[in-house]
C-alpha cells in the first residue's frame, strides 16, 4: 500500500516545498472522469478551496460546459453555474474566462453556443463538432488570461476522455490537457458500480500519449468499509502502474449544488434538510410543500437551492398534475425553450391543473420563462425558439411576452414593490432572458442597478390579490429576508411555527469548508502538489 500514502488518511498539511512556485504562468492540474456526474465539479471546487487555504492564487477552468444552469458574472457574461460555485470555493469572483464556451441545449440535437459570456449562435451537434477547431482559440485566450493571474488552475473535464467519436479537435478533455500541458487525474464513481472496469476501460481506450498524462486515480462516492476495498485498489494499481490518490466517501450530510440535471434525471428532486424521499408528501403535513414544475427543458433550477436549508420545507420537481395536491406554492421555473415547454404544459394537462389551483386561491410563481408562461401569450416573431410563432399562455397574469433576438444578461439590484412582504425590500440576482414582457399588472420589483450601472426599470408582474407573481430575477430566493418573508406568510396562513432568517451564504460557505475537509482527509494532497510541481518544472 506504499503507493497510496493518503488513502483514507488525514492530510498532514503541506510544507512550503510542496507548494508550487509561482511563475509567470499558472501550473495546471486537470480532473477528468470515466463518465458524466462522477463528481468532477465538486472535487474541482474542493481542490480550489484547499489550494486557496495554502495561500495560492487558484482559479477553476472548464473549457466547454453543457449546462442546464448558468450564472451571470459581474461584467454581464454568462457561464456555467458550476464554475461560479468553484470560484466561490477559490475565494474569487467568477469570470467569463473560467468557462469560455457554454452550450445550452435547445433540443436533443442542437444548442445555443455562448462564447466568452455572449451568445455566438445556435448550432446543431454536427455544426458544433466542425466548429471546435475554431473554438480552440477562444479557449486558449481565456486560459492564457487566467494563467497570467494565478499560481494554479484546476481544470474540470467534460464527460469522458474515452468518447472516441469526439476525439477529433477535442477541447474538453485530453485535447485540452495537451494544449495546456496539464497532468490528469482520472475520477471514477463507485456508487454506480463497476468502478474498476470503468477506470481500466477508460485507460485502455486512450492513446499512448494520453495514457502518459494520467498520473493516478480518485475513487469517489464510496460507502462502506475501506478495508474491503483494498484488494480492488491493489489490483487497479498493479494493473495500471498508477497510484490511487484517495477514496472520497459518499457525502450524505453536506448540501452542495447538484451536478447539472443528475438529481432531476433520478426523479428525486431537492428535498428539505434531513427529509427522506416521499415522506409526508401525499398528505397535508406541518411542512411547507413547494412544487416546482419539472419542465422538459428546465434551466437554472439552482434558483431553488436556498429552500433546501429551510427545516420545514419540502421541495419537489413534479411532472404530473396529481402531484399538485397539497402544494403550498407552485413554481414554474426557467426554460431553455419557453414556447416548447409551454406547449408541453398544455399537452400534459398540467396547465389546466395550475389554473384550477390558482382560481382556488393557490400561490403560483413564475421565474423568467415561467413568468412568461403565466401571461396571456408568448410571441416569437423572429423564430428565436420555435416555428410556432405564438403560444397561448396560462392567462394568470394580464401580460404578454415578445421574444427578441438579443439576450439580456445582467447582474442586478432591485427593490420589491409588491407580492411578498419582507423585512428588507432590496434584493439582488441576475437576468438571463430573450424577451420583453408588457401588461397592465402592477410590477413585482423596480430594478435599480444593472451591471453596476444605475437604472430605473420595472420588472415582473403581480396579480391584484398578490397570489400570482412572476419575475425575471434569477436567484430571487437566495435573498434571505425575501425568502423568509414568503415562507412566513405561508406559515402564518397554516398556523405553522414561524422561522427566523437563515443565511444561505453562510450555509454555502459551511458546505464548501466541510467538502474541502473531507477531500483533504481522504486524498493524498501532498502527492498532487508533487505532480503539479513535476510538470511545472518540466515546462518552466
Amino acid at each position: 500500500m506504499s503507493k497510496r500514502q493518503g488513502s483514507g488518511v488525514r492530510g498532514q498539511g503541506l510544507e512550503k516545498s510542496h507548494i508550487p512556485h509561482p511563475t509567470s504562468h499558472a501550473c495546471p492540474i486537470m480532473l477528468q472522469g470515466t463518465a458524466s456526474h462522477v463528481g468532477k465539479s465538486i472535487l474541482t471546487a474542493a481542490l480550489c478551496h484547499i489550494f486557496k487555504n495554502q495561500g495560492l492564487k487558484v482559479a477553476p477552468f472548464k473549457a466547454q460546459n453543457m449546462a442546464l444552469n448558468s450564472f451571470v458574472t459581474l461584467d454581464g457574461g454568462e457561464i456555467g453555474r458550476a464554475q461560479a460555485f468553484q470560484a466561490e470555493a477559490a475565494g474569487i469572483l467568477s469570470s467569463i474566462d473560467m468557462n469560455p464556451i457554454l452550450l445550452k441545449p435547445t433540443s436533443d440535437t442542437g444548442s445555443q453556443v455562448i462564447i466568452h459570456g455572449r451568445v455566438y449562435g445556435n448550432m446543431s451537434a454536427r455544426e458544433y463538432h466542425r466548429f471546435k477547431k475554431e473554438a480552440k482559440k477562444y479557449v486558449m485566450e481565456s486560459y492564457s488570461r487566467l494563467s497570467e493571474k494565478n499560481d494554479v488552475i484546476v481544470i474540470e473535464g467534460a464527460g469522458s476522455p474515452a468518447e472516441i467519436n469526439l476525439r477529433e479537435n477535442d477541447i474538453a478533455n485530453m485535447g485540452l490537457a495537451e494544449m495546456v500541458d496539464a497532468p490528469v487525474i482520472l475520477i471514477g464513481d463507485i456508487d454506480r458500480g463497476g468502478v474498476f472496469a470503468s477506470l481500466i476501460g477508460t485507460m485502455e481506450l486512450l492513446t499512448s500519449p494520453e495514457r502518459k498524462r494520467v498520473q493516478g486515480f480518485i475513487i469517489n462516492k464510496f460507502r462502506g468499509d475501506i478495508e474491503l476495498l483494498k484488494p480492488g485498489l491493489d489490483f487497479l494499481e498493479n494493473k495500471t502502474g498508477l497510484p490511487v490518490f484517495g477514496v472520497v466517501p459518499y457525502l450524505k450530510d453536506i448540501i452542495l449544488p447538484d451536478e447539472d440535471g443528475v438529481v432531476l434525471e433520478q426523479g428525486q428532486g431537492a428535498r428539505g434538510k434531513g427529509q427522506e424521499k416521499n415522506v409526508g408528501w401525499a398528505v397535508p403535513t406541518k411542512r411547507i410543500n413547494i412544487s416546482v414544475i419539472k419542465l422538459p427543458r428546465i434551466s437554472n433550477f439552482t434558483d431553488f437551492d436556498a429552500f433546501r436549508f429551510e427545516p420545514d420545507v419540502v421541495l419537489r420537481y413534479i411532472t404530473r398534475s396529481a402531484e399538485l395536491d397539497y402544494a403550498d406554492v407552485v413554481i414554474i421555473p426557467g426554460s431553455k425553450n419557453t414556447i416548447e415547454d409551454l406547449l408541453w404544459l398544455w399537452e400534459s394537462g398540467i396547465s389546466e391543473e395550475i389554473i384550477n389551483y390558482a382560481e382556488n386561491g393557490g400561490r403560483v410563481i413564475g421565474i423568467c420563462g415561467g413568468f412568461q408562461m403565466l401571461g396571456k401569450c408568448i410571441k416569437d416573431p423572429y423564430g428565436v425558439e420555435s416555428g410556432a410563432g405564438m403560444a397561448k399562455g396560462l392567462g394568470l397574469l394580464d401580460v404578454e411576452t415578445i421574444l427578441e433576438r438579443e439576450k439580456k444578461i445582467y447582474q442586478i439590484k432591485a427593490t420589491i414593490q409588491s407580492g411578498v412582504r419582507s423585512q428588507e425590500s432590496g434584493v439582488k440576482g441576475y437576468e438571463i432572458h430573450m424577451g420583453e414582457t408588457i401588461g397592465r399588472e402592477q410590477p413585482f420589483s423596480g430594478i435599480t442597478e444593472r451591471n453596476s450601472a444605475s437604472v430605473r426599470i420595472e420588472d415582473g408582474a403581480v396579480s391584484k390579490d398578490g397570489k400570482i407573481w412572476g419575475t425575471y430575477i434569477h436567484g430571487i430566493f437566495d435573498n434571505d429576508a425575501f425568502r423568509t418573508g414568503l415562507l412566513n406568510e405561508i406559515r402564518a396562513k397554516r398556523s405553522l411555527h414561524m422561522q427566523g432568517i437563515i443565511s444561505f451564504q453562510d450555509k454555502k460557505d459551511q458546505g464548501i469548508r466541510k467538502l474541502a475537509e473531507v477531500v483533504n482527509k481522504n486524498i493524498d494532497i501532498q502527492r498532487l502538489f508533487h505532480i503539479i510541481n513535476s510538470f511545472s518544472d518540466l515546462r518552466c
